[in-house]
């Protein structure tokens, strides 16, 4: 009788193992990094809405010109944001809303709008 050694019979046994979990981490780390994108945009709609409200709090000429320009100018161009700046009583409201993109900016979006909001008091 022949006997074959544990370490012969198991041969190649973890190359099909790696090759059946291949597909499940690349699906988790395409998961990982949808929720990056999604705290990113997040990050965005409030830092935008927060400089366009100072923005459009101090400015001189068109409150609104320059709420939409300051907010633009802190986001990056693949991002596609809804900007609107309403005066609600002394305070001068601007909102964000940008489209979430599915794992990089610049092709398809998410049915997911993320809205971010800041006031200031106006100053003149």
């Amino acid at each position: 009788m022949i006997r074959v050694a544990a370490r012969e019979r198991d041969r190649g046994a973890v190359l099909v193992e790696f090759a059946g979990l291949f597909p499940l981490i690349l699906v988790m780390v395409g998961v990982i990094w949808q929720c990056i994108v999604i705290g990113y945009t997040f990050s965005l709609a409030g830092n935008a809405a927060d400089e366009a409200a100072r923005a459009a709090a101090a400015a001189d000429g068109d409150p609104g010109a320059a709420c939409a320009s300051a907010a633009r100018e802190h986001l990056p161009s693949a991002w596609s944001a809804d900007i609107s700046c309403p005066l609600s009583g002394n305070v001068r409201q601007a909102r964000v809303a940008l489209r979430v993109p599915v794992l990089f900016p610049g092709a398809i979006n998410l049915p997911i709008t993320i809205t971010g909001t800041a006031g200031a008091a106006e100053e003149g």
